[in-house]
């Protein structure tokens, strides 16, 4: 019986339909080999060293494997922050003085010719982070209104000046004053969300070496899938349910 519209009918279905797995000509196997690598190096695994643990296929297939599961690192049930909530954004590229000398740039100061990520965690809590294309009021703002319930406790930051609007917003909001090296105050600092931040890099530096910013998305959602699972005692199932 034809149960699809031509010119596939009838229809074929498998477990891997609708799945990243649809129309892989890998074994599942070796699917899941790679994924449980990757949720249980704390910093990453890259394509290479997965390519050289496993000893099958070619570094393409490998790294095309390693961006497929990443992509479906996603939380579909996330819920707006609650608590103390920490926001902060960082840079990520290369410095200047580190790069081939026809490739320097004397003006990339201050941020410029990097990406710019912006995140926000609840303490002992779980962390939402994503690439933004400038760090203005209105981006990082719109960003907190995202990830951050109005209910919260309190929003911590640093003096940036995209964070102004924050009491605006209806968000009880302290910040903390780097250029003038305060770090911490009471309860007020940012040390939950730069922990997160060095981890990323760390990873990025031991594991990646370096991190395009058209892949960038998709190891932010690697990092941030591991971080707010770290106490899942499935980690490996709940991913394969997003897969």
């Amino acid at each position: 019986m034809k149960c699809g519209p031509k010119p596939r009918s009838p229809y074929r279905f498998s477990l891997k339909t609708k799945t990243i797995f649809e129309e892989t000509k890998k074994p599942l196997l070796q699917w899941f080999k790679v994924l449980h690598l990757m949720l249980t190096s704390k910093k990453g695994m890259s394509a290479l060293q997965i390519h050289r643990m496993l000893g099958y296929g070619s570094y393409k297939t490998s790294w095309y494997m390693c961006m497929r599961l990443r992509a479906s690192l996603h939380d579909p049930d996330f819920q707006q922050l609650m608590g103390i909530v920490e926001v902060d954004e960082m840079f990520v590229g290369g410095k200047e003085r580190n790069k081939h000398f026809g490739k320097r740039n004397p003006h990339n100061t201050a941020g410029k010719g990097k990406a710019v990520v912006i995140g926000a965690i609840s303490r002992k809590g779980s962390v939402v982070c994503q690439m933004i294309e400038k760090a203005d009021r209105e981006t990082m703002m719109g960003f907190v209104r995202k990830a951050v319930d109005r209910r919260v406790e309190l929003v911590v930051t640093d003096e940036h000046h995209g964070y102004d609007t924050m009491a605006d917003s209806g968000r009880p909001h302290e910040f903390i004053r780097h250029g003038e090296n305060e770090y911490v105050r009471g309860i007020i600092h940012t040390n939950s969300i730069e922990s997160f931040w060095s981890l990323f890099k760390r990873g990025v530096m031991g594991s990646y070496h370096s991190v395009s910013k058209k892949y960038l998305p998709l190891y932010l959602a690697e990092f941030q899938f591991r971080f707010n699972n770290r106490k899942e005692a499935d980690i490996f199932g709940k991913a394969i349910a997003g897969c």
